[in-house]
């Protein structure tokens, strides 16, 4: 007989990290939907030609394929075999598994223009696949959790992204952490004001290394990349600034004043910060980090990047605005702004650090007990009265020895026991047992009811 097994890369889970799930996702939900985001889903395949193309030849290469059905290589002929896998790929395959949210979610928008209203706030929490190396964190499935609004290009946006981060991680109890926050005009502006226009890419690569290898090593790796050396030297005192928020907006004024482009980040990025306290909002957890960079390649204005401190687990949550999400599929100058939660990386750091709440161990609240088939018939009638109270409760199904279905409760991790034995029924009260405890009360109906609810 075959032993059961799981594909490379994906996981199962069980009741207890199906709860903790739960509490992360509806966290999340909550807050998507307080901000007037709406919820979408897309199909979990997608043609080929959506996809391909979209995440440069390595993405490419990590699509998973869908063999077309029936015959998939009816239309393959000997010739084919030899002009490589790109040119078979077309005869045998037209659809794939979604790489990400962001790309279904562009050509959702181009599909659907006509009946959105915009701007258009969106979220969406579905499962992605991509065929990498599985190795410690990185799976090849797995679920991503993005909010996006398109069709504006107020800094409102911005401000409410850094919001709706703080509420939820208040909600997730996790409290030192930073919310990095730059400016991919900014990073354009700094290569352009030593000289090195269009060069941000390397200079970012070889500045966020600052801390692993130290400001010498990164002057030879900048050399490496071709950077003069009178450029390193006008970079050098942007890398040892150190000073507070409005101290490097100041700092940055002058250094980028030859270039407009620089200026212009500055700018947005004093009014996110100014949108905030007209909010009445502060600037706790945030943080200016002059030389973030990610998504160079289509982020045009704000980058985020949240981390929580203290923990082994990177990155938790990021994002940033980009100008023109739906020009590929023909609808140029669509600008919006977005950012998507880690969900599996927020779990390992509320299960590092312990803050998972003991109530969303369980789904079952209360156990309903007997020793006889009186009793059983005693707490079938109990049982609706408790679920219609929107207290959970279920009632062991089978007739056993009591203990046995305290040792059930107990396994389950179910709180509370409701013993239904001859003097209950005959007083008609329920003998309540904490399990934590090992407290037990004998209650009326509704007195049950008011300690459960």
């Amino acid at each position: 007989m075959q032993k059961p097994s799981l594909p490379k890369g994906t996981r199962d889970f069980g009741p207890l990290q199906m709860a903790r799930r739960t509490f992360i996702l509806d966290t999340i939900k909550e807050t998507f939907q307080l901000f007037g985001y709406q919820q979408i889903e897309t199909p979990a395949m997608e043609n080929l030609s959506t996809l391909t193309g979209k995440y440069g030849d390595e993405g490419d290469q990590l699509l998973f394929k869908i063999l077309n059905s029936g015959d998939f290589a009816k239309d393959v002929k000997a010739e084919d075999l030899g002009n490589g896998p790109a040119a078979l790929l077309n005869k045998v395959s037209e659809k794939g598994l979604r790489y990400d949210l962001t790309v279904p979610f562009a050509r959702y928008v181009v599909m659907n223009r006509n009946e959105l209203t915009f701007p258009f706030k969106r979220y969406q929490i579905q499962p992605v696949w991509r065929a990498d190396r599985p190795q410690k964190g990185r799976y090849r499935e797995f679920y991503q959790c993005d909010a996006d609004v398109v069709g504006t290009d107020s800094l409102v946006c911005e401000a409410e992204i850094i919001l709706m981060i703080r509420r939820v991680f208040a909600k997730l109890s996790l409290q030192d952490y930073n919310i990095k926050i730059n400016n991919r005009k900014i990073l354009t502006g700094i290569a352009e004001a030593i000289g090195e226009a269009g060069k941000e890419g390397p200079l970012c690569v070889a500045i966020d290394k600052l801390d692993k290898i130290g400001w010498e090593k990164v002057k030879e790796e900048l050399a490496q990349r071709g950077f003069e050396a009178s450029s390193v030297a006008k970079l050098a005192p942007l890398v040892a600034l150190e000073s507070d928020l409005a101290g490097k907006l100041e700092f940055l004024k002058d250094f980028l004043k030859s270039s407009d482009t620089g200026l212009k980040g500055v700018e947005e990025l004093e009014e996110v910060f100014g949108i905030l306290e007209k909010m009445g909002q502060d600037l706790a957890h945030v943080d200016f980090d002059i030389m973030l960079a990610r998504g160079l390649s289509y982020y045009t204005g704000a980058i985020f990047e949240v981390k929580v401190n203290h923990v082994s687990i990177g990155s938790v949550s990021g994002g940033g605005r980009y100008d023109n999400l739906t020009g590929v599929f023909g609808l140029p100058g669509v600008s919006g702004v977005g950012f998507s939660f880690g969900v599996d990386r927020l779990y390992d750091v509320l299960d590092e650090l312990g803050l998972f709440p003991a109530e969303s161990h369980s789904s079952t609240r209360l156990l309903l007990a007997y020793f006889d088939q009186a009793g059983f018939d005693y707490a079938l009638g109990l049982l609706n009265e408790f679920r219609n109270a929107g207290i959970k409760t279920e009632i062991y199904p089978n007739p056993v020895k009591i203990q046995k279905q305290f040792d059930f409760a107990n396994k389950k991790g179910v709180p509370f026991v409701g013993v239904c034995g001859s003097e209950e029924i005959s007083t008609g009260t329920v003998s309540v047992k904490n399990m934590a405890t090992g407290e037990q009360d004998k209650m009326t109906l509704p007195e049950v009811l008011a300690a459960l609810a």
